[in-house]
C-alpha cells in the first residue's frame, strides 16, 4: 500500500543538519547475498531460514545490542539442525553487504560540499559496524553516526532520537531526518523533525529541495 510522506511543509526556520539512515538508503545490505551461496536454488528453503530462524526480529536483538554469541547459541537451540546456516550469519556477516548506493551517496557529496552538517542514526550491530567503516569510505563524511548496537537503544524507541539530539546540539525543528523503515520515520515526526520515508535518490532530492535543504534551494525569508 502507497503510504504519503511524513514531511512537514516548510518553515521559516532553516534547517541546519540531516540525519541520514544507512542501510537502504546508502548502503545495500540484504543477509540473502550470503544465504543465497548457502541454499543454492533452494529459495524456499532459504526464504523459510531467514523468516523463522535467522529472522528480521532475531537480528533486529543484536541491532539493540544483544551479542552475537548469545544470538547464535539461541537460534541454534532453536534449531539445531540449521546450526551451520546460523553460524555463517556470524561468521560470514560481511558477505551480506551489498555495494554502496551510489545515487545516494552522490546526493550525501552534494551536501557536504554545501556546507550542511550530516549525521547517521542507524540501526546495526556494535559488533558488525566496524567492517561497515573499513568497507564505505563515505561514513567518515559525517560529523556523527549513532550506532543502535553501541547504545543498547534501537529506532524507533525515541530515546535513540533524543540521545542523537543532545550528543549533537540538534534541534528537531531545524533537522531532516531520512529513513526507508516508515515507522522509523514517524517516530522522527512526532519528536518534531523533518521526517522523509525515503523511496529512492531523486524523490529524496526533490523532499530535501522542497524544505529548503542546500544546495539546491534557500530557505523562505
Amino acid at each position: 500500500m502507497h503510504r504519503p510522506d511524513i514531511s512537514p511543509a516548510p518553515s521559516a526556520r532553516a534547517v541546519d543538519a540531516v540525519v541520514f539512515d544507512l542501510g537502504g538508503v546508502l548502503i545495500d545490505w540484504n543477509p540473502r547475498y550470503l544465504y543465497r551461496q548457502l541454499f543454492g536454488d533452494d529459495v524456499a528453503g532459504m526464504e523459510w531460514f531467514l523468516a523463522e530462524v535467522c529472522s528480521p526480529a532475531w537480528n533486529a536483538a543484536q541491532d539493540a545490542g544483544r551479542s552475537w554469541d548469545e544470538a547464535v547459541e539461541e537460534a541454534i537451540a532453536r534449531h539445531p539442525d540449521q546450526a551451520e546456516r546460523i553460524r555463517a550469519y556470524r561468521d560470514r556477516w560481511i558477505e551480506t553487504l551489498g555495494e554502496a548506493l551510489a545515487p545516494t551517496v552522490q546526493l550525501l557529496d552534494e551536501l557536504r560540499d554545501g556546507g550542511c552538517r550530516l549525521y547517521a542514526l542507524t540501526n546495526w550491530s556494535g559488533e558488525t559496524f566496524p567492517h561497515a567503516l573499513e568497507r564505505y569510505p563515505f561514513l567518515a563524511w559525517f560529523d556523527g553516526i549513532v550506532v543502535s548496537g553501541q547504545e543498547r537503544l534501537a529506532k524507533p524507541d525515541p530515546a535513540i532520537f533524543h540521545l542523537l539530539m543532545e550528543r549533537h546540539g540538534l534541534h528537531a525543528a531545524r533537522t531532516v531526518f531520512i529513513d526507508d523503515t516508515v515507522h522509523n520515520v514517524e517516530a522522527a515526526a512526532r519528536l518534531g523533525m523533518r521526517a522523509i520515508h525515503f523511496r529512492d535518490a531523486a524523490q529524496l532530492r526533490g523532499e530535501l529541495a522542497r524544505l529548503g535543504v542546500s544546495p539546491w534551494a534557500a530557505p523562505s525569508p
